[in-house]
């Protein structure tokens, strides 16, 4: 049975992420940074409905020494990491010129110096000496095609995506994988920033005229994490309605 570490897996994706893991009979490591008790609610639920081990784990991801106690946590919980996926983000709204050095700090450490962290040291601990893994890294169209007043987060998100081809390239012939879902405009909590009429106008510029649930990323998730996409590795899915294209 394989082990999955989900990082950022309170929020609506990253909960959606941990489910359809655990319905495929995977076991979940639920990561969370803050919040401990939907973290552990959730590991439980997937514990119960699914018939697989859950644990909830606790880290700062764009801390080194953090990311290591967590993943000291999952290695006595459930064992080797065999799928990382990197989904813990944050989301800001400000204009450039106002943006403070603290602001491009704290986007740039969650949203890209976690990847990087948790990516390193689990293919250290884990997929190099095993000969094989899966690495998904959730970046974002803005990652793709930029932003207005996300210039920070688009600037991490293009990031990911680079490091997702790099790695590809790097780690091909450990067998291990890395892919990339680029999401469009999904309804989680980053978007409770949004009036109304900003929601409904994105939802006008998306060619399908819907907006995505966290069910798209984690159906999109399952399919690159599984055999059936043994010969995909460094692409970036954009899961996006036909926004960018």
């Amino acid at each position: 049975m394989e082990n999955v570490l989900v990082t950022g897996a309170s929020g609506g994706i990253g909960t959606a992420l941990c489910v359809a893991f655990a319905q495929t009979g995977r076991n979940v490591a639920v990561h969370y940074r803050s919040n401990k008790q939907q973290a552990e609610n959730l590991a439980g639920v997937l514990t119960e409905t699914y018939n697989v081990k859950a644990t909830a784990v606790q880290a700062d991801v764009a801390d080194r020494q953090s990311v290591n106690a967590m993943l000291n946590a999952v290695s006595v919980q459930l064992g080797d990491i065999d799928i990382l996926v990197n989904n813990a983000g944050i989301a800001q709204q400000k204009l450039f010129t106002d943006l403070s050095i603290d602001d491009w700090r704290n986007m740039l450490g969650t949203n890209l110096d976690g990847v990087f962290n948790c990516t390193q040291e689990v293919l250290r601990r884990y997929m190099i000496k095993n000969h094989r893994g899966v690495i998904l890294n959730i970046s974002s169209m803005w990652g793709q095609v930029g932003a207005s007043c996300e210039a920070h987060y688009s600037a991490a998100k293009a990031g990911v995506i680079g490091l997702t081809k790099a790695l590809a390239k790097e780690l091909g012939l450990s067998g291990i994988r890395v892919n990339c879902i680029a999401p469009g405009v999904v309804m989680t909590d980053m978007m409770k920033g949004f009036d109304e009429q900003t929601i409904a106008e994105l939802k006008e510029e998306t060619p399908l005229n819907t907006l995505g649930t966290p069910k798209d990323i984690a159906d999109a998730a399952i399919f690159l994490c599984s055999d059936r996409a043994k010969f995909i590795t460094g692409q970036v899915l954009g899961v996006n309605g036909g926004f960018v294209i």
